[in-house]
């Protein structure tokens, strides 16, 4: 009996959230007295699994899958768990998974429990920390079925290292055509820059740009520090940005290491968006900015003339240490 992953690739590589789910499955099944299986689709090869914790790779190769669709992926995780034998199984907070895992509680008849912050607190009744109120609370919330499937929340574990011999399968889940009633037809997406969801790093502005010919800044910072860019609602809203870049509570939801804000003001759908970033800072001209009250370190000053220096700094700070 084991625990059970799902961890995501793209065009066969896998993210850094399935990384994190193996190294989160490994934290329980040590707390649970078993091992870890991973379950993916259309990967090449097991990658890094086996150092985060894995032994074993259940991989479903199959033309049909080789985009996102959420009906067929449950299905197969389900025949995945119930083959292994699993009534564990983790899932990430990523778009993906969270479309996938009220799918996957109903195949599975498990308590879904989303935004897992930590590891068990207990495992007998199954009692799990979550991030609840757009991350403004948590609550402890315990899962009483038989059957659990948890929703980690992005970098709340982080990559741990538990190296252990990874044996790759295939497997071919009985998959029927009422998975496929709902079809990803196409998928237009930056190809040259880092994801939001990927990045341990996130720079972000707003308004305070004055207009999108200014972005050059924006995207030579994040482009120092390896970071994905990202704006706030109303830059998008007007065309600045692309709609992919909205990042906040009605964008997409930012839970980096580190997050610079460059003139935004802190709108509350905004800042319930990315609280869960371990670091925030905030750079405005205003000093009585709402983001100033979240923020860990905040500079008072001009983006205009801030973020130049800052980047000379960087760039003069990595040649030093090349």
């Amino acid at each position: 009996m084991s625990v059970l992953v799902y961890t995501e690739s793209e065009g066969g590589t896998f993210k850094k959230a399935a990384y994190e789910v193996a190294s989160y499955g490994k934290g329980i099944a040590d707390q649970l007295g078993t091992s870890v299986t991973a379950i993916s689709f259309n990967a090449n090869g097991a990658g890094d699994l086996g150092t985060h914790g894995v032994s074993k790779q259940l991989n479903v190769t199959d033309s049909k899958l080789e985009k996102f669709n959420a009906a067929a992926y449950a299905d197969a995780i389900a025949q995945a768990a119930k083959a292994e034998g699993a009534t564990t199984v983790i899932i990430s907070s990523s778009a993906n998974s969270k479309y996938l895992g009220s799918l996957l509680s109903v195949h599975l008849e498990a308590g879904y429990a989303t935004n897992v912050m930590e590891l068990p607190a207990s495992t007998s009744p199954f009692t799990v920390k979550r991030s609840v109120f757009t991350n403004k609370a948590f609550a402890m919330t315990e899962i009483s079925t038989s059957n659990r499937l948890v929703g980690l929340a992005n970098n709340s574990y982080g990559l741990k290292e538990n190296p252990t011999d990874c044996a790759t399968e295939d497997f071919t889940p009985s998959l029927n055509d009422g998975d496929f009633k709902v079809q990803v037809q196409s998928v237009d997406k930056a190809t040259d820059k880092v994801s939001i969801a990927d990045a341990d790093v996130v720079v972000s502005a707003g308004r305070g740009l004055k207009g999108p010919e200014n972005w050059g800044m924006i995207e030579e910072l994040a482009e120092v520090l390896g970071a994905a860019t990202a704006c706030s609602k109303p830059v998008s809203d007007m065309g600045w940005r692309p709609h992919g870049e909205h990042v906040g509570q009605t964008g997409k939801p930012v839970a980096t290491n580190l997050y610079i804000a460059i003139g935004i003001s802190g709108a509350i759908q905004h800042l319930a968006g990315v609280s869960s970033s371990k670091v925030k800072v905030v750079i405005n001209t205003d000093p009585e900015a709402p983001f100033f009250k979240a923020a860990d370190y905040g500079v008072v000053g001009d983006a205009f003339e801030v973020v130049p220096a800052l980047i000379e700094k960087l760039k003069a700070f990595k040649a030093a240490n090349a």
